[in-house]
């Protein structure tokens, strides 16, 4: 009895004030950073879907490639560090971005290309360093609401990114955008500046030395080992995978052809769109209030096993009422199964390793996510829709499956 009813308190303990400050500016940056892409994206298109293409590419390319480095930059140098680096040069680049499109100049394309590629190199260093500050700023029993009010956060910026551009570039261009994303990253260089959160050595002081004369590639290399040398990060990296190869494309990928299929119209795709966030936001809002359940292996797995009926539904709708129905109960189980692994990714990390950590993690996504596009996209020009989405959710389904089978994520 008194065991359930400090656990009951600890969850309705308030979040700690540095780390709303810091998810505060943090979700301001992010709006920025999403109103800002749907602009880039928009001018790009201006010259045709090569260019655009050409400058999605010249975010993701540079991203995958140094993540793992920028992993390990921010455990050995720290976190707060790396990403006050990262917003004064982000700021640096947005202003002079606005500067150089202001008045009737328009874009052109190297500068776009160059825009995204700078981007993309800064998010490398700055994704894992942002993925440990709640870590270093949350006790360990009120992480995993610190995570779902993060994850509610960051759905609202997606949702309200492209219409903030779209709004922006109707009323001052990509110039507008810019200044504004520029402003967002001086809000959150002022928030860091207040925040401190009381980093601890990165490295112990028996090692600095020696991490000094390993370099910093093989310190990447060292976070990538103690991960797969892990039995629960490595099954949590494992799933994490196969949730971003099979489940991720759903609501993105397969709803709009689906719907092209049906013969529906574009808002009813975005209805399934804003189902699937809809069941997100619920499912953060709930954890971020009453905190997740006891054993989150097992809430990830439901969550996946969720999300598996929800692209059945779907894949199989007849109407958009159901279409849409389906898109939230995706969202249902994609909310249980984020909201309960990161939790266990990044409470399952060593101190030492928090950033390597989450730098692997955003490396096992962002490969999957575009092996399975492809595969699907293939996949959809000669089978119809339907039947990969319905692969789809065999392989979510089997993922929850799995998860439950494995003592490691099952007892965490």
């Amino acid at each position: 009895m008194t065991t359930s009813t400090s656990v009951g308190a600890a969850r309705r303990t308030a979040l700690p004030r540095p780390y709303l400050l810091w998810l505060a500016g943090a979700q301001a940056g992010l709006l920025g950073d999403a109103a800002l892409s749907f602009a880039l994206g928009w001018a790009a298109s201006g010259y045709g879907g090569g260019a655009a293409g050409l400058v999605l590419t010249a975010v993701t390319v540079p991203r995958t490639v140094l993540v793992l480095l920028g992993g390990a930059v921010a455990d050995r140098f720290g976190a707060r560090r790396v990403m006050l680096v990262g917003d004064a040069l982000m700021l640096a680049v947005t202003a002079g971005l606005a500067l150089a499109v202001a008045g009737d100049r328009g874009a052109p394309l190297w500068l776009l290309v160059g825009a995204a590629g700078v981007t993309g190199a800064v998010d490398a260093f700055y994704l894992p360093a942002s993925g440990s500050m709640p870590r270093r700023l949350v006790s360990a029993d009120r992480l995993p609401r610190a995570l779902a009010l993060r994850q509610a956060g960051g759905q609202c910026a997606v949702l309200l990114g492209a219409p903030l551009g779209g709004l922006l570039v109707a009323g001052g261009g990509l110039a507008g955008v810019a200044a504004v994303d520029a402003a967002s990253f001086g809000a959150v260089l002022l928030v860091l500046l207040r925040v401190r959160p009381g980093e601890r050595p990165v490295l112990p002081a028996a090692s600095a030395a020696a991490a000094g004369k390993a370099g910093l590639v093989r310190e990447a290399w060292s976070g990538v080992r103690l991960a797969l040398g892990d039995p629960l990060l490595r099954a949590a990296l494992l799933l994490t995978g196969a949730a971003a190869g099979a489940l991720l494309p759903v609501v993105s990928l397969l709803g709009p052809l689906l719907a092209r299929a049906h013969g529906w119209a574009a808002g009813t795709a975005g209805l399934v769109t804003a189902g699937q966030a809809a069941g997100v936001l619920a499912v953060a809002a709930a954890v971020a209030w009453r905190g997740g359940l006891p054993r989150p292996g097992i809430g990830a797995a439901a969550g996946l096993c969720t999300a598996s009926a929800g692209i059945v539904l779907l894949a199989l709708s007849a109407g958009p009422a159901v279409a849409v129905a389906g898109g939230a109960v995706v969202g249902v189980g994609s909310g249980l199964f984020a909201c309960h692994l990161g939790p266990l990714v990044l409470g399952g990390a060593p101190a030492s390793h928090l950033s390597r950590v989450q730098a692997l993690l955003t490396l096992v996504q962002s490969l999957a996510l575009v092996l399975s596009t492809g595969l699907l996209g293939l996949l959809v020009d000669a089978t119809g829709a339907a039947p990969p989405a319905l692969l789809c959710a065999l392989a979510t389904g089997a993922a929850g499956l799995a998860a439950l089978a494995t003592p490691a994520l099952r007892r965490a």
